[in-house]
């Protein structure tokens, strides 16, 4: 008999399936429920337990991963087994937002369950490798207790007590994550109107990712203290260059959305009074409505 941690995973998409390969692979049994029970077979040839019913999976351990779509997901699926729910330790690795996850932590608690919100930051391949990694937030004391079987899937960043915090480090992170991915795109649409290829570009793009590291140190010490020295890179000369960018996509036949996005956060920290502050004095526009 295994001294492992047993464990229930429920959604067996490609992330739900990685994870399910990872508990297995380090020892720990592990139960799984999908709503479509075929997706169920690989794992369970794996040597995966399968439950017929969402009851079963729950009944079957006291630690539950969740890999769905988002938070309703798991009203839907847990809501007409609610019954078998307290005592369960709820990981829900689902996206939504952090209002959204603190409402289903107030829903298991009433329901006797408990919430533990985790934001995995790598794809499906990469779960249980070494440069996986999960933000947890809730019960400082529960987290612990299950770490170890936690860090199978990747190394643990709990962020603390509030059930919204781990959504925000994740959704912060895929902020700059999706937001990158098309900047890329728009520069290789930018590119290829003159013929030259995207992979052509490549080089130049990742010099330029991998440059753009050197500037966060700097820039959240100017958000921290709420000061934006502008001797080397104002706002009024990098939102010259964010206008040209619009027009240089407007001659080249491009969707405007991103650029001219940009451009009015250029434009809106001009108009109140950061023009010859840094860059990052874009910040103050982005944060409205917080103090």
């Amino acid at each position: 008999m295994s001294d492992k941690t047993s464990v229930t995973v429920i959604g067996l998409g490609p992330m739900g399936q990685a994870m399910v390969h990872a508990f297995l692979e380090q020892g720990h049994p592990t139960t799984v429920w999908n709503r479509t029970a075929s997706r169920a077979d690989e794992v369970v040839a794996a040597g995966a337990g399968r439950a017929e019913t969402v009851k079963d999976a729950l009944a079957a351990n006291e630690l539950v991963v969740l890999s769905l779509t988002d938070y309703q997901a798991m009203y839907d699926i847990l809501g007409p087994a609610e019954a078998a729910l307290p005592g369960r330790i709820v990981v829900n690795l689902s996206s939504d937002t952090p209002g959204r996850t603190r409402e289903a932590a107030a829903w298991l608690a009433e329901r006797g369950a408990e919430l533990l919100v985790g934001g995995i930051m790598v794809p499906a391949p990469l779960v249980g490798k070494e440069p996986s990694y999960v933000f947890y937030s809730g019960s400082r004391a529960t987290f612990d207790a299950h770490e170890p079987t936690l860090r199978v899937l990747g190394r643990t960043e709990y962020r603390g007590e509030d059930f919204a915090l781990a959504q925000l480090y994740y959704q912060a992170q895929l902020t700059v994550f999706l937001t990158s991915l098309s900047a890329f795109l728009h520069a290789a649409a930018l590119i290829k109107s003159a013929g030259v290829s995207a992979e052509a570009f490549v080089p130049f793009a990742a010099d330029n990712f991998n440059s753009i590291g050197m500037y966060l140190a700097d820039a959240a010490r100017n958000i921290d203290e709420g000061s934006h020295p502008g001797d080397l890179a104002s706002v009024v000369m990098m939102g010259a260059t964010a206008d040209h960018i619009v027009g240089a996509s407007a001659d080249a036949g491009l969707d405007l959305v991103l650029p001219k996005a940009v451009k009015a956060h250029y434009d809106g920290a001009i108009a109140a009074g950061h023009g010859t502050d840094s860059w990052t004095s874009l910040y103050e526009v982005i944060k409205v409505g917080q103090p």
